[in-house]
């Protein structure tokens, strides 16, 4: 039986996010788009909100297809009654408000829910849910617009100041004297309505865990290292090349590389990763950030859940370490969907 499948592309916030879904995406597409089990179309957002159903996700295969509103690609989308979305939109519309829709159209899809996704955008939130539960976070205040910092916040230097809600690690910066603090904050601030200023931990080691839900266990994946001298910053993450196309920095072996599963560090990091994901209420998969104090201990940094099911992807990678292939590691996802979300 073939599966009707939709992937949703785009961005409805800016060109870079847009950008960024499709480096994913197509990583995606290259893997399934030939597979005879799958019938696969395109939905793409654009900034500002259109849709399009475009044959492929190019910028001007893009442009070339009809452009459509909300209302207008919601009774097309109808009409096609897909057994299942894809999710590839990396803004924060596009990780809440977009699966949203999805959610009432009652079209099931892989990876976490909009919920989820809403309270781990905000990583003030995440970091308090996963502390509840016995997980060690840094020590944090959150910074809203017109707080005075040398009144009304507390800081014991050095701290790491962050946008709430921001992904890629952009406007983080790590502050060691308390005069370079209130442009730091302003800088965060300029990517979100508040900034996190939280506790330096001395650096160890600083690595990702990813975990998968197979047949109701909770599977974890082997560690995700990456080369760190202080603090990750989006430099570390994303570049463009001279063309202008957008490329995952932190995919070259120099940046990031799968820890051995027989590192001491593992089982700790592993232990801290299930306790945040039945914390936070993951469902498939779960993607969280320690930070290694130079005594090996763990500390939860942020929550990043969201998997593209391309080769490139965090989760795909440290899956493909652990012998299970991405399209192993889709039909996992799938395989959690129930039978009754399928054929609706």
């Amino acid at each position: 039986m073939t599966l009707s499948v939709l992937v949703l592309v785009g961005s409805s916030v800016d060109e870079f996010h847009c950008d960024l879904s499709r480096v994913y995406a197509q990583g995606f597409l290259d893997v399934f788009g030939s597979d005879p089990a799958y019938d696969i179309e395109v939905a793409f957002v654009s900034p500002g909100g259109r849709w399009s159903f475009p044959d492929a996700i190019d910028s001007a295969s893009v442009a070339a297809a009809p452009q459509m509103s909300l209302a207008q690609a919601v009774d097309v989308m109808s009409a096609w009654n897909f057994d299942v979305m894809v999710p590839q939109m990396f803004c924060v519309p596009g990780m809440t408000l977009y699966r949203s829709l999805f959610d009432l159209m009652q079209v099931p899809y892989v990876g976490n829910t909009s919920d989820l996704m809403a309270m781990t955008a905000d990583k003030a939130l995440a970091r308090a849910v996963v502390a509840a539960a016995g997980v060690a976070v840094p020590a944090g205040v959150v910074v809203r617009s017109g707080q005075n910092v040398d009144h009304d916040v507390p800081v014991v230097l050095p701290v790491v100041v962050k946008p709430v809600d921001s992904d890629n690690s952009m406007g983080v910066t790590l502050v060691r004297d308390l005069d370079s603090l209130p442009s730091a904050i302003h800088g965060a601030l300029s990517y979100s309505t508040a900034a996190l200023v939280e506790s330096y931990i001395p650096l160890g080691r600083e690595v990702r865990c990813g975990i998968i839900a197979v047949d109701g266990e909770l599977v974890c994946l082997p560690l995700e290292e990456y080369a760190v001298d202080s603090v990750r910053t989006s430099a570390d993450k994303l570049n463009r090349t001279a063309d202008g196309d957008l490329y995952l920095v932190a995919k070259q072996q120099t940046k990031a590389w799968i820890v051995d599963t027989s590192d001491p560090i593992t089982e700790v990091v592993w232990a801290a990763a299930r306790s945040s994901y039945r914390a936070l209420g993951c469902r498939h998969y779960g993607l969280f950030d320690f930070r290694i104090d130079p005594d090996g201990k763990p500390w939860f940094l942020e929550a990043g859940l969201y998997c593209s099911y391309s080769p490139s992807s965090v989760l795909a990678v440290m899956a493909a370490a652990a012998d299970v292939t991405v399209n192993r590691l889709f039909a996992h996802a799938l395989e959690q969907l129930s039978v009754k979300e399928l054929s609706s």
